[in-house]
């Protein structure tokens, strides 16, 4: 595997010409692979610019529907200064070049994508137009500083006019600028306007091929039994009954169960169903959700580690005017990704192949190595379209089935879950129990704050250890640094391990104490007899950032104004991911407590903005993700295993339920934020918040149940 190195703005390009004719800019290659790459730099390369005037832009982040193979290349294209309608994208191959510049690996995840390549990508553009402008100067006799490129044109001093495409061949013989300049956002063409999607098309048309979509000559379909409690183990199987099975063809253990294979999924699948295994349950057989709230209550009811503190939170409390304390409960949550799991893989002694809807290449090309023993040049990866990501397709469970199961087999194998192995065999959000105790003073100021979180460790699942000193940084994100002017704050942190596996949730750990914080701001405001969003405006005050949004979402929701009756109207303040979220949320009780939120107001400053029609999107998907946890999701521990199987029993919002969602991107400067996660966080907060303005009732454990409100 390459490592990353620290090189020259001139070592790290590299431009040549294209194998179709072309100019193509590269990003830095070892020796060994560049001189068997020869002169085109194909497998790294950013841009392709070929004679025709035609322009590829290479993406290295899986596009999972946060709009990453439109926002790249509006990086590149506006320094490069392309014709967009010339503009053709394709995803990346799982090679080191493409690594995520913030995680050093191929990874999408975290919302960085456009903020981790922001000064990367821009770079590559500005030396592809810089090598174009020098090669048209140099045909015109003049200096390049008297030319300018404008949409895949070099204009020359005299108003002489080369095409990209004409320059194509002159340009690659041109030297690679060791520095080039950088567009001020005045003169940006591309960046901060609403670009449509390019996958939109193929999408509506059926044409995007999905992991689930991917067909091999010679391929077999796999389906596999896994045991129903976690951590159990294979015992004994018997393949009869499931050869029995028309089309069936090979029943195979692998890692994680029994695999039966299959001419098509549907003989797979009632093959499995009809295989006989016997399980060791191994420790968890007895395990359920009952136990687990215990452990979580009794670690959360004994001082714990400190990952924060401010002041003397303790002694400020006991000294407050008046105090309030509340316990909050979350369950797990399980990603519910719309494509479920799978896989297609082709595994041959001198090469391998993977086909994966992954949010994680380097770790499935890992995987692969590891389970074929081949190097990482004989092992590619390529990313199919995701049918929604959320942070569980950065594991890659499905992919080393996939790659056993075509191992064993000697041919092409596609392994596919149905919704039930995607609920029950899931990484979780991690359960999540929060005891807070809050002061003010005579005057109603937050005086103390103190802040106990219990739940299960991600980064002991990521790296199998307790993580140092037993503190995750994710599980306190989001509880620690908060906006608010609180003189003395405590916050602890309890590792609780029930042992069912758990992992990145969108927004991760602000998907929690984001509904903690907030509702907690709320219960103090109401205790010191202050409006919620005033109360919150005068302890952000001189966070420039925090006040615009809060001042924007109250603005746009019309908060202050009548609403109609039986409506009642929250709001919650949040940053993860760098930006700044604030929300406003309508909401009312119908029937017996069945809670339905009418109208949504987001202000969000995410830094600069590349494509407002991303935000909006983003933000809006970010409503409804969070909304369907706030109001129904829920995933029950019954005997080590997980009780809920499909969307009858774990159920999403339905088009119905969906309410009027307004996005308001605040221009709040550098640095830039993240945009795919951040509407998360605020909205439980929000919606739990309206329902306490409307009927006096606090929401203080999720999934929020009608029989609290009836």
């Amino acid at each position: 595997m390459a490592v990353a190195t620290n090189l020259s703005r001139r070592e790290f390009f590299r431009a040549g010409a294209a194998a179709s004719g072309g100019l193509l800019v590269a990003f830095y290659l070892p020796l060994a692979e560049a001189s068997q790459a020869g002169t085109s730099f194909a497998p790294n390369a950013f841009i392709r610019l070929r004679r025709d005037g035609s322009i590829t832009l290479i993406v290295g982040r899986s596009e999972m529907g946060q709009g990453v193979l439109t926002s790249l290349p509006m990086l590149l294209a506006d320094e490069m200064d392309a014709d967009w309608k010339r503009v053709r994208v394709e995803q990346a191959p799982a090679l080191p070049a493409y690594a995520n510049p913030l995680m050093h690996i191929n990874l999408t995840g975290g919302s960085n994508s456009v903020r981790g390549s922001w000064i990367e990508l821009r770079q590559a553009g500005a030396v592809a137009r810089t090598m174009l402008i020098g090669a048209a100067a140099q045909r015109w006799k003049v200096k390049a500083s008297d030319c300018d490129a404008r949409s895949s044109y070099v204009i020359g001093p005299r108003h002489q006019r080369l095409s990209y495409g004409a320059l194509a061949m002159a340009a690659a013989s041109q030297p690679v600028p060791s520095k080039v300049t950088l567009k001020s956002p005045e003169e940006f063409s591309l960046i901060g306007r609403p670009i449509a999607r390019v996958d939109t098309p193929i999408k509506v048309n059926g044409r995007a091929v999905f992991g689930i979509d991917v067909k091999l000559p010679g391929m077999m379909h796999a389906a596999v039994a896994r045991s129903p409690v976690f951590g159990g183990k294979v015992k004994s199987f018997d393949p009869a009954p499931a050869k029995a099975v028309a089309g069936v063809r090979e029943v195979v253990q692998i890692s994680t169960g029994v695999a039966v294979v299959a001419e098509h999924f549907w003989a797979a699948k009632q093959g499995r169903d009809a295989l006989r295994v016997e399980w060791d349950q191994g420790a968890l057989g007895d395990l359920d959700s009952g136990e687990i709230e215990r452990m979580l209550s009794e670690a959360g009811d004994k001082p714990a580690v400190v990952a924060q503190r401010i002041g003397d939170a303790q002694r400020a409390q006991a000294s407050a005017a008046k105090t309030i304390e509340a316990i909050y409960r979350l369950p797990y949550l399980a990603h519910a990704t719309m494509e479920p799991m799978n896989c297609t893989a082709d595994v041959r002694p001198d090469r391998c192949d993977v086909y994966a809807p992954t949010q994680g290449q380097t770790p499935a090309l890992r995987e692969a190595m590891r389970i074929t023993g081949l190097p990482a040049e004989k092992v590619n990866v390529t990313t199919t379209y995701l049918g929604g990501g959320f942070g569980r397709r950065g594991m890659v469970d499905y992919v080393v089935e996939a790659v056993e199961v075509s191992k064993a087999l000697g041919r092409p194998a596609k392994v596919i879950w149905t919704r039930e192995d995607d609920m029950r065999h899931d990484a979780y959000r991690p359960v999540n129990y929060s005891r807070l105790a809050g002061g003010l003073d005579r005057n109603g100021n937050i005086v103390a704050w103190q802040h106990r979180i219990a739940a299960p460790s991600l980064l002991q699942d990521l790296q199998g250890h307790r993580p140092p000193h037993d503190l995750d940084k994710y599980a306190v994100e989001g509880a620690v640094d908060l906006p608010y002017a609180i003189p003395n704050q405590q916050i602890e942190y309890a590792l609780v391990a029930p042992g069912i596996p758990v992992h990145f949730w969108r927004s991760v750990g602000h998907s929690y104490t984001a509904f903690v914080v907030e509702s907690f701001v709320d219960e103090l405001a109401a205790a010191a007899g202050k409006d919620p969003y005033e109360f919150r405006l005068k302890l952000v005050e001189g966070a420039r950032r925090y006040r615009n949004v809060l001042m924007v979402a109250a603005d746009k929701a019309g908060w202050g104004k009548p609403l109609p009756t039986g409506v009642g109207r929250g709001i919650a303040l949040h940053n993860s991911f760098g930006s700044y979220v604030a929300e406003v949320a309508e909401v009312s009780i119908e029937g017996k407590g069945e809670v339905r939120v009418r109208r949504v107001v987001a202000a969000v400053d995410c830094g600069t903005i590349v494509n407002p029609n991303t935000i909006e999107a983003q933000v809006q998907s970010a409503i409804v993700y969070g909304l369907s946890a706030a109001l129904m999701g829920e995933i029950t521990i019954r005997h080590g295993g997980v009780v809920q199987h499909n969307f009858d029993d774990y159920p999403v919002l339905r088009m119905p339920q969906m309410p009027k969602v307004e996005v308001y991107p605040v221009a709040g400067g550098p640095p830039m934020g993240g945009i795919g996660e951040v509407g998360v966080p605020p909205i439980a907060p929000a919606v739990g918040n309206a329902i306490f303005a409307l009927s006096g009732k606090r929401v203080r454990n999720l999934p929020i149940r009608p029989k609290d409100l009836a």
